[in-house]
C-alpha cells in the first residue's frame, strides 16, 4: 500500500497474501523469485517518500516494534529504527549489553519474555546462526532477521538488489531482473552472512555470481551454490558488471587467516588502477562498514559515477519499511489484492 493509502503492485503478483505468504522473514532461502520482486516493488513507494520533506505515514500507527539486537550494530539498527518510526510505529530498541542475556537468561526465555510484551513485530540480530529462527518459533508475531551468525542477512541482500536496480535504470539498462549480469563478491566470504544472502538473491534474479577470497577465507563446498570460485582477484574482476567488496571480519576470526592487512590489500584490495584495468564500467558496492585502504581504496569508494555505496544505505531504510509494512498487514487487517480490490 502506498503512503497515500492506495495499493502499489496490483495485478503484477499473486492476489492477497499469496504475494508474500510468509509470517516471518528469516532468510532469502525461504523466498521465491516473485516474492523477492514483490518486496522490491513495495519498497519503491518508500524510496519516493523518503526523498520528500515530509517522510511520515501512519500505516503502522498503534503497533509496537521491538529491535532486539544481541550483536552490536550501528547502521542496521538505525535503519530499522528510522523505518519503523517513519511508518508511524512505536519502536523500542533492546541492546544485548542492557538485557538479561548478560545475566545468564537463555535465548528461549528471552523469546518468551518478548512474546509476553505483545509486540507486533520483532527485529532480531544475533551472533549465532539459527537463533532468529528459534525465536520466531517461540513468538506469536512476525520476526525479521537483521543478521544471524554466518547464516543470513536478508534485508541487506534486498537493499543491495534495490540499489543495484536503481543504478542500472539510471544507466538505461533493463533492471526488472539481473539476467546477464555478472557480480563479483570479494572479501571475507567465510564469515559473511551478507555474501550468502546476496548469492541467493542475485541468483534468484538471474545474475551470475563470482566469489573471490584467499583460500583460508573461502568456505569449503561453496561452489555447490552455483557460484564461480576464484582466489585470484584480477581474474575474478575481469569483465564483471558489479564489484561488491566485503570487509575482513576480524572479530569472528580465531587464528591467522591472512599474512597482513597490507598484503591483503595488495592481492585483494579494489584500487582505481585495478578497476580500470579489469572492469572499467563496473559498479562498486560495499555493505559497510568499510575498511578504507584494506579491501577498498577511498578514491574508488567515493567515485561519483561508479560507487553506489551511499545509495545502499538509502535503500536500506526503504526495504526495511517495505518488510515491516508487508509482515504486519495481517495484524492490521490488511490482506492485499483479491478480485481487483484491496482487502
Amino acid at each position: 500500500m502506498t503512503s497515500s493509502g492506495t495499493p502499489s503492485a496490483a495485478g503484477r503478483f499473486p492476489a492477497g497474501r499469496r504475494a508474500f505468504p510468509h509470517r516471518d522473514l528469516v532468510g532469502i532461502a525461504q523466498l521465491e523469485r516473485h516474492e523477492i520482486l514483490y518486496l522490491l516493488e513495495e519498497a519503491e513507494q518508500w524510496v519516493s517518500l523518503n526523498r520528500q520533506s515530509a517522510k511520515h505515514t501512519d500505516n503502522l500507527a498503534g503497533l509496537t516494534i521491538i529491535n532486539a539486537f544481541f550483536e552490536n550494530s550501528t547502521r542496521t539498527l538505525l535503519s530499522f529504527e528510522i523505518a519503523g518510526k517513519r511508518l508511524g510505529a512505536d519502536v523500542v530498541n533492546m541492546h544485548a549489553a542492557q538485557s538479561s542475556v548478560k545475566k545468564g537468561e537463555t535465548l528461549i526465555d528471552t523469546a518468551m519474555t518478548l512474546n509476553a510484551m505483545h509486540a507486533d513485530a520483532i527485529v532480531i540480530r544475533h551472533g549465532s546462526s539459527g537463533a532468529v529462527e528459534l525465536i520466531a518459533s517461540k513468538v506469536d508475531c512476525p520476526v525479521l532477521n537483521a543478521g544471524d551468525g554466518q547464516h543470513e542477512h536478508p534485508t541487506q541482500a534486498l537493499l543491495d538488489a534495490l540499489a543495484l536496480r536503481h543504478a542500472l535504470r539510471e544507466r538505461g539498462q533493463n533492471a526488472d531482473d539481473f539476467t546477464g549480469l555478472t557480480v563479483t563478491i570479494c572479501g571475507d566470504i567465510l564469515h559473511s552472512r551478507v555474501a550468502r544472502s546476496n548469492v541467493l538473491c542475485l541468483q534468484a534474479l538471474g545474475a551470475s555470481v563470482r566469489l573471490c577470497a584467499p583460500p583460508a577465507l573461502m568456505p569449503q563446498g561453496i561452489d555447490a551454490m552455483g557460484v564461480e570460485v576464484f582466489h585470484d582477484f584480477d581474474a575474478a574482476l575481469s569483465g564483471t558488471d558489479v564489484a561488491m567488496m566485503l570487509r575482513l571480519q576480524n572479530e569472528r576470526m580465531q587464528g591467522q587467516f591472512i599474512p597482513s592487512a597490507r598484503e591483503y590489500h595488495h592481492l585483494y584490495g579494489l584500487t582505481a588502477k585495478r578497476l580500470a584495468a579489469r572492469a572499467p564500467d563496473a559498479l562498486v558496492m560495499h555493505p559497510g562498514p568499510m575498511n578504507r585502504g584494506v579491501e577498498i581504496d577511498s578514491d574508488v569508494a567515493d567515485m561519483l559515477d561508479r560507487s553506489i555505496i551511499t545509495r545502499q544505505v538509502e535503500m536500506g531504510v526503504a526495504i526495511r519499511m517495505a518488510c515491516l509494512d508487508v509482515l504486519t498487514r495481517k495484524a492490521r487487517g490488511v490482506a492485499g489484492w483479491a478480485d481487483g480490490e484491496w482487502v
